[in-house]
């Protein structure tokens, strides 16, 4: 199901009616730091991923060094 002008139009109108036309842009900030926000996290939490995970590999290519026990 998708949304048409009709539709569109009264989300609009209901939205303007709710908050007033002043409130709009400020909600619109709003929205619009909590998206960067939320990619810039997202990035952040990527990068620390793939560093943990080529710190793993890293280690896992190293030869392990044999000690032999004392019996």
């Amino acid at each position: 199901m998708s949304l048409g002008i009709p539709e569109i139009l009264l989300i609009l109108v209901v939205i303007l009616l709710l908050f007033g036309g002043k409130r709009i842009p400020e909600i619109a900030r709003a929205l619009g730091r909590a998206s960067y926000e939320y990619k810039k996290a997202k990035d952040v939490i990527k990068k620390e991923a793939q560093d943990l995970k080529d710190a793993i590999e890293e280690q896992a290519e190293k030869p392990k060094e044999y000690e032999p026990k004392d019996v």
